[in-house]
């Protein structure tokens, strides 16, 4: 059972590695090599220095020529597995460019002739498709690219060390540097930060859960009745606690339910239902289990 385990946890993370890679390997290749302008971080120096040697040298050898390194010394110093798998999602990533090139698929600009207004729509494109790409590692592995490797390496020479600095430090790096790489444009360094901006919302909602939903505490002195309300109209379980009313100086119960964004007009029918009941509500990011209960 523990080995079945194991080969489960090796194949999911060889699957979100190589997933990521292929993601993000093909946001930069569509929509962010040709457009002139860069990602974040230890990736944004790269396609930096790439478009300073005038594509001499390619994107990919660059890309693992200026994170490899890192992640072996995150394997080393860090967590074995954690740079095992980043290396594996760089040499994917990096990959992508010419898998594309070799089947003749071209980039958005080489495409659609693109002016700098459809620039701006690379860069949306870029930042939402590379920034899910993000999610994906993170919630596997709680890193995505050279700049957590940085940071990760300090934190462990360094455990007080406040390492929120380093990301902050090399994406303005790359948005100062940006500016003055692509013919003192204004246009680059708005690429560059609205790709991070973008980027960094995908990855705050890829990191919160699809699953989310809305939890009601609802106080009540007839939690028989309403529970079943529930359970039946809704399907969802119902967990009750014994509460005290101060005001009243009386006791009552209070059911907790989650349910989806969609039922929330059901639950207030169901609320309205028993004058008595008193309820409120917040959203949940992410909810895991079985809480839904057959009809």
């Amino acid at each position: 059972m523990k080995s079945q385990a194991t080969v489960k946890t090796i194949f999911l993370d060889f699957f979100y590695a190589i997933t990521a890679g292929i993601i993000v390997g093909t946001a930069y290749y569509l929509f962010q090599n040709s457009n002139g302008f860069a990602p974040g971080g230890v990736g944004g120096l790269a396609t930096i220095t790439h478009h300073l040697l005038r594509g001499n040298v390619s994107w990919s050898l660059l890309m693992i020529a200026f994170n490899l390194p890192i992640f072996v010394l995150v394997s080393v110093i860090v967590d074995r597995k954690l740079g095992i798998m980043l290396s594996l999602y760089l040499c994917v990533q990096s990959f992508m460019p010419q898998f594309w090139t070799a089947l003749g698929v071209k980039a958005y600009s080489l495409a659609n002739n693109a002016d700098d207004f459809n620039i701006v729509f690379a860069c949306i494109a870029a930042g939402v498709i590379s920034g899910f790409g993000f999610s994906l590692m993170l919630r596997q592995f709680g890193a995505s690219g050279g700049t957590y490797g940085i940071s990760a390496m300090l934190k462990k020479c360094h455990p007080e060390m406040n390492i929120a600095y380093v990301s902050f430090i090399l994406d303005a790096s790359v948005v100062f540097i940006a500016f003055f790489v692509y013919g003192m444009k204004i246009t680059p360094v708005i690429c560059t930060l609205l790709n991070l901006f973008i980027a960094n919302v995908i990855v705050d909602h890829g990191l919160s859960g699809i699953k989310n939903g809305y939890k009601f505490e609802i106080v009540t002195t007839n939690p028989k009745e309403v529970s079943t309300a529930l359970i039946e109209r809704l399907h969802r379980g119902v967990t009750e606690i014994r509460v005290h009313g101060v005001y009243s100086d009386s006791d009552k119960h209070m059911l907790v339910c989650i349910i989806h964004k969609r039922q929330i007009g059901d639950m207030m029918k169901i609320i309205k239902s028993f004058p008595d009941t008193f309820a409120s509500f917040e959203k949940v990011n992410e909810v895991f289990g079985n809480f839904k209960r057959d009809p």
